[in-house]
């Protein structure tokens, strides 16, 4: 893992309730903004690699549109099958407007 921070979209891209996909490098990761708090995570589920974009998100957790496995946000924790692995979570902040993860 990098010790870098990279960026990833303006803040506004991503309001209160947003979402946005990215790749960074060779990694694809998703940002959620829940009332004001960034997390970023894998865009892709653990249980088969399903997109995650497009997922409900709710009490700081992300559901897989295809199957239904939910992940925590904050700890990548899956939290029901058919997932039983975590997805990998990631450091993010914000600088001068910028959304910036490291991966």
């Amino acid at each position: 893992m990098s010790n870098t921070y990279t960026q990833f979209c303006k803040l506004e891209d991503v309001p209160v309730g947003g979402k946005k996909a990215a790749k960074i490098n060779d990694t694809w990761i998703l940002v959620c903004n829940i009332k004001d708090r960034l997390f970023a995570v894998s865009n892709f589920c653990s249980h088969q690699r399903k997109p995650l974009l497009s997922g409900r998100v709710r009490n700081c957790a992300i559901t897989c549109p295809v199957h239904g496995a939910k992940f925590n946000l904050e700890t990548g924790e899956a939290l029901n099958l058919p997932a039983t692995k975590p997805i990998p979570t990631y450091e993010v902040r914000v600088v001068d407007g910028w959304i910036e993860v490291k991966v």
